[in-house]
């Protein structure tokens, strides 16, 4: 019984301190998601909506790429994101503010790298369910250039 009760002990005390880091995931519409746990996440779109679970339950369910952010929890990510610095979260090492800056900087250049693909493209498409090329009319066409405009500055911020 003695050893239940360390053994209990032993998993709070572990799952707490790997709870008290944040991480950062994109889903399927490019909005940037901020997550306390490391556990797998699986994305989906359906009929313009976007799904989320921590199962692939869907055939076109993709897990997400959880990029580490920084030790602490989202409360501290929110008041740094609300502090003076703006660029330091509560906790932060100088080493982990690097990696976390080089990780922003990769995601804004491959952002700007898509917006400019888009942006120089003669004509936008999107591939059918046949594998089939559908192009987008003019309006379609900058309404995906305004909204991957926005997601690159919000990555790039």
């Amino acid at each position: 019984m003695q050893y239940l009760k360390f053994i209990l002990l032993f998993l709070v005390f572990c799952c707490g301190s790997a709870a008290a880091d944040v991480w950062k995931w994109v889903d399927a519409e490019g909005k940037t998601h901020f997550v306390d746990t490391s556990t797998s996440i699986f994305t989906w779109m359906e009929d313009g909506r976007v799904f989320y679970s921590d199962t692939p339950d869907h055939e076109d369910a993709v897990a997400v790429q959880l990029v580490w952010v920084s030790k602490g929890t989202l409360d501290a990510k929110d008041s740094a994101d609300n502090s003076s610095d703006g660029n330091a979260f509560e906790g932060e090492t100088p080493e982990q503010r690097a990696v976390r800056e080089d990780e922003e900087a990769f995601y804004c250049k491959r952002a700007t790298e898509i917006y400019d693909s888009y942006k120089n493209a003669p004509r936008l498409y999107r591939t059918n369910d046949a594998g089939e090329r559908e192009y987008l009319s003019e309006k379609a066409a900058q309404a995906t250039l305004d909204e991957t405009k926005s997601k690159m500055d919000d990555l790039c911020k």
